[in-house]
């Protein structure tokens, strides 16, 4: 395992988007983290169902995409460009549709670079169907194997990136969020989320090695992004999902730690802190991932990006033409403002524009502050095991929001103070131990819901 000690820059004044101390070249020679910044389209079929008598209409559809979008960048003149295929859970399930659909993907990028010189990489994201099981089987069985026989064919026939959106320790992270327990939450992703990312990646890593693809990260999506929303629905307190975003980063970091190098996925808002602590870039979305969910992001999330990503968008009709293509013009034109911003000498300066439009509105938001994020990352990596990097993270993040909030730089509403309280008592209950945790909180887990030997806990 590569251990993280120390972080990637001296001074945050060099931690701006379109720049990495550790850029990525692929094959069709696209550097990110060189410098530009770099437009990462997501698209997804309609609403339809995927089964044997409809996977060629459906193969059909993503043909129809790539062509759609591969068309608009080079007209839009797209320095490069890099297109995510996520799979549907059908995708996952049968294997050789999603190796059958990157093919297709991939043999029309490769016409559009070798007759318009237009670069671009494939990122790839098998959903993680584990969890479809009840309790999920997280380390064997045929929804793992489909997930790895995805990757090894999908890597095989030339797919750049490999991603996934991983789920280990969502089954009691789920209830831990709509109940606003930390304690659980914390169990979820410092115990068995870092546990099952440690299996994972494993084998990610070999896959993407022995075919000359770019293991490039993970995604706290269903904790992080799931709490974000719930409290924009009111469900849950703004700083809890805050401090929650803090605590998927030791998570997230055990993909580096076991060998992968970036991009990191665009949903893993936990990128921002990632970036700082590997020196490796990063995706990120915000306002123009409109068309996916709704965020208070927005601006903020760009700060520190070296793609810029729409989440996903389906194929579905616009007034102007297929969303996926009016994503992709989007996303380009974006790209574009802020390169141009860095080679007239301004990166820095819009970058802090980006952040300051943002941060003080919401909890949310103020954590992925660039030098929050710098200062917490520089106390997270002096602490070796991930759980403990897990606990440490939720309380700095506490510390962070409260000075920001004392200091006027943060406004929060008043039902939310007293939630920094409440969320450092329940920290306070957490033995630095993750096996004497284990033991205090057994009681409380839901024995229905999880297996402890799908994680290393018997």
């Amino acid at each position: 395992m590569v251990r993280f000690d120390k972080l990637a820059y001296d001074s945050v004044d060099d931690y701006i988007y379109g720049s990495s101390p550790k850029p990525i070249k692929t094959k069709k020679g696209l550097v990110i983290g060189g410098g530009e910044i770099y437009p990462e389209l997501n698209f997804t079929l309609p609403t339809m169902d995927v089964n044997e008598s409809t996977i060629q209409d459906a193969l059909t559809i993503y043909s129809e995409m790539i062509e759609g979008v591969l068309k608009r960048a080079r007209e839009l003149y797209a320095p490069g460009v890099v297109i995510e295929f996520e799979t549907l859970p059908p995708f996952t399930e049968n294997p050789q549709w999603g190796i059958e659909a990157t093919k297709i993907l991939l043999d029309r990028m490769n016409e559009y670079h070798a007759v318009h010189g237009l670069k671009s990489a494939l990122r790839v994201t098998p959903n993680d169907l584990r969890e479809m099981s009840r309790p999920p089987v997280m380390r064997s069985g045929k929804y793992l194997e489909g997930v790895l026989e995805a990757f090894e064919g999908m890597a095989r026939d030339g797919a750049d990136f490999l991603s996934i959106e991983s789920t280990g320790g969502k089954e009691l992270n789920d209830e831990a969020l709509m109940n606003a327990d930390l304690k659980k939450v914390i169990f979820s992703l410092g115990v068995l989320g870092c546990r099952d990312m440690k299996f994972l990646w494993k084998h990610i890593v070999e896959i993407a090695g022995k075919h000359g693809a770019f293991a490039a990260g993970d995604s706290s999506c269903g904790f992080g992004n799931t709490a974000m929303v719930l409290a924009e629905m009111g469900f849950i307190p703004k700083v809890f999902a805050a401090v929650v975003r803090v605590a998927t980063v030791p998570r997230a970091l055990v993909a580096f730690e076991m060998g992968a190098i970036g991009p990191s996925k665009d949903c893993a808002y936990e990128g921002q802190y990632l970036k700082a602590i590997t020196g490796m870039p990063i995706s990120m979305e915000g306002k123009s991932a409109a068309c996916a969910h709704l965020s208070p992001l927005g601006n903020i999330s760009a700060s520190c990006a070296d793609l810029w990503s729409n989440e996903s968008v389906q194929q579905i009709k616009l007034l102007s033409d297929m969303a996926p293509i009016v994503s992709m013009e989007q996303l380009i034109y974006d790209c574009r403002l802020m390169n141009q911003a860095k080679k007239k000498g301004l990166g820095r300066e819009f970058r802090d524009m980006l952040v300051d439009s943002d941060s003080s509105l919401d909890p949310r938001a103020y954590v992925l502050r660039p030098d929050v994020a710098f200062e917490i990352s520089k106390e997270l990596v002096k602490v070796e095991d991930s759980f403990n990097r897990t606990k440490l993270g939720a309380q700095l993040a506490i510390e962070k929001i409260r000075k920001g909030y004392e200091d006027g730089a943060l406004s929060l509403e008043k039902r939310e103070v007293p939630w920094l309280n409440i969320m450092e008592r329940q920290i306070e209950e957490i033995p630095d131990n993750e096996l004497e945790f284990y033991d205090t909180i057994k009681g409380e887990l839901d024995a229905d819901k999880w297996l402890p030997k799908e994680y290393g806990l018997e």
